[in-house]
Order: structure tokens, then C-alpha cells, then sequence
């Protein structure tokens, strides 16, 4: 079941942002540090986003950081699924595809109705793209361009 995470987690969180990166390399790497803030920020700025965790039984078997913004152009928040993991004993059991039902359908665990939920994926990652795909999302028109300050 997804829900939102606690402190007690951070540790489990960074643990499995770390195995993330580790199976589908970022352009450079991401430190822990960048994980701790992150959950720090969105704990001290929920308007920001959410972490939550999977939990099955006593275990934290996945992650998401969901991040809100505003858009215009769609005239509404927007959810972007920022990062999605489940450690690999409990994929292909349908978690990633529960959250992502969940998110695009009720919202439950969202504080109000999105009008979009967005998400990149890594052209090599076919396996996640396909469930992506499976679950409506589709190629937006514009090209994503970004500025990294050095």
C-alpha cells in the first residue's frame, strides 16, 4: 500500500534512491545529501510535493517523490512523478501500476485533483516506458530543455 512517508524512513529512502541510480545512471551523480534535503524540503513545504513509501507487511518495498506545480497552459496543478522505485523482489506484482491507477484516477493520495501527472523515463528503462505507456501516459509535444548551474 502506498502512503505518505515518515521520518523513521529517510534512511530507507536514500538507500533505495541510491539502487535506483545505481540500476539507471543519472547524468551525474546524486548524492544522499540531495535525497535528505529533498525529503526535508517537502516535509517543511507540502505545497512542494510528497514522499511516499510502499509498504508491504513491515517493509519498505518502494518509493515515489511527487512534486507539484501550476501550469497555465493546463490551468491546474500538475503531479510530476520526480522518481518511482520498488526494490526488485516486489516488482512485477502490480505496485508501480496501483500508484499510477491511484494517481490518474481518485487521488487519494493527493491533497486535490491534478489536471496532469507527469514523468520522464530514460530511453534505455523499455520495462518502465512500457508500464507508462500501459497506463496512458503519452510523448508530450515539447522538448524538455534544462540549465544546470555550476
Amino acid at each position: 500500500m502506498w502512503r505518505p512517508a515518515t521520518n523513521s524512513e529517510d534512511d530507507d529512502i536514500v538507500e533505495m534512491s541510491r539502487e535506483l541510480y545505481a540500476e539507471d545512471p543519472a547524468p551525474m551523480p546524486v548524492p544522499d545529501r540531495h535525497t535528505r534535503e529533498t525529503l526535508s524540503i517537502l516535509r517543511a513545504e507540502p505545497a512542494r510535493g510528497r514522499a511516499m513509501v510502499l509498504q508491504l507487511n513491515n517493509t519498505v518495498a518502494g518509493y515515489a517523490l511527487l512534486i507539484s506545480f501550476w501550469s497555465n497552459e493546463l490551468g491546474g496543478e500538475i503531479i510530476v512523478i520526480d522518481e518511482l522505485y520498488v526494490r526488485p523482489l516486489y516488482r512485477n506484482q502490480g505496485h508501480a501500476r496501483a500508484l499510477l491507477t491511484t494517481l490518474t484516477s481518485a487521488e487519494t493520495l493527493w491533497p486535490r485533483q491534478s489536471v496532469a501527472i507527469e514523468l520522464e523515463v530514460t530511453p534505455q528503462n523499455k520495462r518502465a516506458a512500457s508500464l507508462y505507456t500501459r497506463a496512458g501516459f503519452k510523448p508530450v509535444k515539447n522538448t524538455r530543455l534544462r540549465f544546470i548551474r555550476s
